[in-house]
């Protein structure tokens, strides 16, 4: 069983795919974290000494090489469906679930850690609202290109992974 988790950052990826990936039994990737683990440098740090392009030709190479392993539940970057064919390439390699949110639900989860997040360190307030509401419209086509589409308000990490756990042995 492959499953890869996408939506717009704050939507809880990592802590829902480690958690389902343990009551599943199946290894755990987050692919920030690997990116991080062969570029040597945070995320920020890496587009900010290497940049965006290099960035992302390295978390299509990651991804492209974790999409290939048998058992995992991978949680991807936000933004990472909306480059190159990625989002084709994670519905057609494994079961990809979009985990939706509201823009005020993503943004009270955003608000006050966007120091964590460089695309919106600079931002608080109406501002991120703002930037969050027409980022998230832009990312939505490739997010919808998904294998399933979980509407995740108002749900905690144990109903989502009961949710998709029902939706796999379906």
């Amino acid at each position: 069983m492959k499953i890869t988790l996408v939506g717009y950052m704050g939507a809880g990826k990592t802590s829902l795919g480690k958690n389902l990936a343990f009551e599943l039994g199946l290894d755990f990737y987050d692919l920030d974290i690997e990116i991080e683990k062969r570029s040597g440098f945070s995320i920020s740090e890496t587009i900010f000494n290497k940049g965006e392009l290099f960035f992302r030709k390295l978390e299509r190479e990651i991804l492209m090489e974790i999409l290939e392993k048998d058992d995992f539940v991978l949680a991807s970057g936000g933004g990472t469906p909306c480059y190159y064919d990625n989002a084709e390439l994670i519905a057609n390699k494994s079961f990809s679930i979009y985990l939706m949110y509201s823009v005020p639900t993503l943004f009270c989860r955003l608000d006050g850690k966007q120091k964590q997040r460089p695309l919106v360190a600079h931002l608080d307030g109406p501002g991120l609202k703002e930037y969050i509401g027409k980022h998230l419209m832009e990312r939505m086509a490739f997010y919808e290109k998904s294998t399933q589409i979980i509407n995740a308000e108002s749900k905690t990490i144990l109903e989502l992974s009961k949710e998709i756990e029902e939706l796999i042995h379906d």
